[in-house]
């Protein structure tokens, strides 16, 4: 069984998602270990970018700091720090990365490193459905799942997308940006009735979870949530001294689930 597939076995999953490198590769690298001890069934990784489209301000801001690290923060950096907290971690680690880094670095390359240092999947979300062909076939043949989204505009895209998915599905709960939402309005319920007509890949909303109440609520209908901005915003305000913090915010949207 692979490490996606076990960590939404018998259980709600909780996804967190972090910036690599902010404040550092090493504080991020410790912020993983806590955020599995605290309960994260599986992590996602950012790799810093200059144009995070999906992106809003507070993942925005954490690229910025993370690409204004002292000495750098570099694609092959971010590999040694993955290698040294596979060592450290069991859960499933993706990464989430736009494909112009991807592209540059080599389809073949990155995907093989991803497989020597322990990466589990990759999120790409500026890879339109249809040229997933030129890159997925690599990724499978290194054992790396490539993620598929479905936001609330695929309408009859849904199927589609889903019967072709790995690992998981990314269901974006909201138009526009990563950001914290006080209120998700798009009918998810419909969305995940049409996905698991056709495939019993798990399926995770994300985009605008941030407290225990929807944590609960949406892990109702969905097999994991996905948590980022809240967890970058921790982060961002604590820096360095994040750890216990960040401990303290898993566990109670865990908890809660």
């Amino acid at each position: 069984m692979s490490r996606i597939k076990e960590a939404f076995e018998n259980k709600k999953a909780f996804i967190g998602f972090l910036t690599a490198g902010d404040p550092s590769l090493e504080k991020t690298e410790e912020f993983i270990v806590e955020m599995e001890r605290a309960g994260a069934a599986l992590i996602e990784i950012g790799i810093p970018f200059s144009d995070p489209i999906a992106e809003g301000p507070v993942i925005q801001d954490a690229n910025v700091r993370a690409l204004s690290v002292p000495g750098g923060c570099t694609t092959d950096m971010i590999f040694e720090m993955v290698a040294r907290v596979r060592k450290r971690v069991s859960v499933p680690l993706v990464f989430l990365t736009y494909l112009n880094p991807v592209f540059k670095y080599g389809y073949d390359a990155f995907c093989k490193k991803c497989s020597e240092t322990g990466i589990d999947g990759l999120i790409i979300p500026d890879m339109p459905f249809e040229e997933r062909p030129e890159l997925t076939p690599i990724a499978q043949a290194h054992g790396v799942d490539l993620i598929s989204l479905i936001a609330p505009t695929s309408d009859d895209r849904i199927q589609m997308i889903a019967k072709e998915a790995k690992g998981y599905i990314y269901v974006v709960s909201s138009m526009g940006v990563t950001g914290m939402r006080s209120e998700i309005t798009t009918d998810l319920a419909g969305i995940i009735k049409s996905i698991r007509s056709v495939t019993e890949v798990p399926v995770a909303i994300g985009f605008g979870i941030n407290t225990p109440e929807q944590a609960r609520e949406y892990s109702q209908i969905a097999d994991g949530v996905i948590v980022g901005s809240a967890i970058v915003k921790i982060i961002g305000q604590y820096g360095e001294n994040a750890k216990e913090a960040v401990y303290e915010y898993v566990k109670s949207m865990v908890d809660a689930m």
